[in-house]
């Protein structure tokens, strides 16, 4: 059991019946402005709802992408140095080295406007409009070749774009809550022996079994 000095006990007991009862608001802080929230609720969803008034064509997103998102991403996303490959890949998710891009891996292409007008470019957030957002949209799709070279993005078309894999991803099945196993854990001589199944040889980084310290083990 705990202990406290006395002189403690009272003083705490005190202070906590001198404590005002605060009903409803704390007076701490004000409420947001509507022009503070709508700063912050920019958030684009797969069904259109938050896309901006705006349009923006392929070719000129060639130019913004070129002056503001190129020197990251490489002039046709093909990536710069470990930076993010935006295009390519399509086919290679189920290879042994799958390439994941916006054209072979993404579902949606509200994710490509949501990050872009959220997160971009880097070191300059939310730095571009939303036709510029809209145009660097559509040459990303382009680049994958999602849409023609004529193409021009808007809040009106925007949900008629459909991703490549976007059929390959479904909802987890999964109940929210963590199933409980009415099986006992293992609390002692639990080690178990543990064989390699796959070998990550496609980047060499799976260790070779040393055979003579094997079999002295």
């Amino acid at each position: 059991m705990l202990k406290f000095p006395k002189t403690l006990s009272i003083v705490f007991c005190l202070s906590l019946c001198a404590t005002p009862v605060f009903a409803g608001k704390l007076n701490l802080g004000r409420e947001a402005t509507k022009a503070e929230i709508k700063a912050w609720d920019i958030d684009v969803r797969p069904d259109g709802q938050g896309l901006p008034e705006g349009k923006g064509t392929v070719e000129k997103g060639e130019q913004v992408f070129a002056e503001q998102c190129a020197a990251c991403h490489g002039d046709f996303g093909e990536g710069v140095d470990r930076w993010p490959v935006l295009a390519g890949g399509l086919g290679t998710i189920k290879s042994e080295d799958p390439v994941k891009t916006v054209g072979s891996y993404w579902p949606y292409a509200s994710t490509v406007f949501d990050y872009i007008y959220r997160a971009m470019p880097f070191g300059n957030a939310q730095s571009l409009s939303p036709d510029e957002v809209y145009a660097v949209t559509a040459y990303i799709l382009y680049l994958n070749e999602i849409v023609a070279e004529d193409f021009e993005l808007s809040k009106k078309n925007f949900t008629s774009i459909k991703m490549p894999n976007e059929k390959n991803f479904f909802a987890d099945p999964r109940p929210d809550t963590p199933s409980r196993s009415k099986k006992k854990p293992c609390m002692k001589n639990c080690k178990k022996e543990v064989k390699i199944t796959k070998r990550a040889r496609i980047i060499n980084v799976t260790p070779e079994e040393d055979k003579k310290t094997a079999a002295k083990e």
